[in-house]
C-alpha cells in the first residue's frame, strides 16, 4: 500500500479510523484542526495516539471557525446535553459545524496531493450523527467526484484520490467492537464536546452519551474518565 491521509480528531471513531488505515498497510500521516474548538483537549489526544500508532507524521493545522460562530462547539452557545438519540437526530444538531467537513477534506485533499497520497480517510458516521449533512454517503460522494476534478494528479492522467469513508453505515457499538479487534486504546481517546483541558469527559453532551451506549452495547467496558467519577468527596 502506498501513503494515506487520515482526518484524525482524537476521538473514537477517528483513533479507529486510523487503525483500520494502518491495518491495511498504509503509510499514514495524520492530519488534526486546532480550529477555535472548546474541546482542545482532543488535540493532545491525537498527537499521543499518532506517536503511539507509528505514523510518519502528524499535522496540526490552524485556523479559526469562530469567527464564523452558530455552532456550540465554536461560539458562545451552550452545548446541549442530556438528550435520547431521536432529539439528537430530529434536527442539525447546535454542535454542528458550518463547513467542517468541506473545510477539512478539503484541506487533506491538498496534503495528500504534496504528500503523493491515493487514499484519505474520514471517520464521519450517518447513523449516530444523522442530523449532520456533511456526514452523510451521498456527500462523500460528492466530493470524492470533486476530488476526481481539483488535483493536478488526476487531471494529468495520473491516480486520482479515492476518499474511505468505512465507519459510515456502522453502530458506535460496531466501531469500538473494530476498534478493539485492532488494538486501539479507547482511554486515550477524548470524545466530550466539554472535555476539561486534561481530558476529563462531561457524561451529559450527545457525544458523551452516545459513546457511554455504545461501551454498553458493545458489551465492553467504558474506560472513559468522566468529571463524576473523578470527583473527590471530602
Amino acid at each position: 500500500m502506498g501513503n494515506a491521509i487520515v482526518l484524525l480528531s482524537g476521538g473514537l471513531d477517528s483513533s479507529t479510523l486510523l487503525a483500520v488505515a494502518l491495518s491495511k498497510g498504509f503509510k499514514v500521516s495524520t492530519l488534526s484542526f486546532d480550529y477555535g474548538q472548546r474541546h482542545r483537549s482532543e488535540l493532545t489526544a491525537a498527537r499521543m495516539i499518532s506517536i503511539s500508532s507509528g505514523v510518519l507524521d502528524h499535522l496540526v493545522i490552524k485556523i479559526d471557525l469562530c469567527g464564523f460562530g452558530r455552532s456550540a462547539l465554536t461560539d458562545a452557545i451552550d452545548v446541549p446535553t442530556n438528550r435520547s438519540v431521536e432529539e439528537m437526530n430530529a434536527t442539525v444538531p447546535l454542535t454542528y459545524v458550518p463547513g467542517r467537513n468541506t473545510i477539512f477534506l478539503s484541506y487533506a485533499l491538498a496534503l495528500a496531493e504534496v504528500r503523493e497520497a491515493d487514499d484519505i480517510f474520514v471517520g464521519v458516521n450517518a447513523l449516530d450523527y444523522g442530523g449532520y449533512p456533511d456526514c452523510r454517503p451521498e456527500y462523500i460522494a460528492a466530493f470524492q467526484n470533486m476530488a476526481r476534478l481539483a488535483t493536478a494528479r488526476s487531471v494529468t492522467g495520473d491516480r486520482a484520490v479515492t476518499v474511505h469513508a468505512p465507519l459510515i453505515q456502522m453502530t458506535k457499538a460496531e466501531i469500538i467492537r473494530l476498534g478493539l479487534s485492532l488494538g486501539v486504546e479507547f482511554s486515550r481517546t477524548i470524545s466530550c464536546y466539554q472535555a476539561t483541558e486534561n481530558g476529563l469527559a462531561c457524561g451529559k453532551c450527545d457525544a458523551c452519551i452516545l459513546r457511554r451506549q455504545g461501551f454498553e452495547l458493545s458489551g465492553f467496558a467504558d474506560p472513559t474518565r468522566y468529571i463524576e467519577s473523578e470527583m473527590v468527596t471530602p
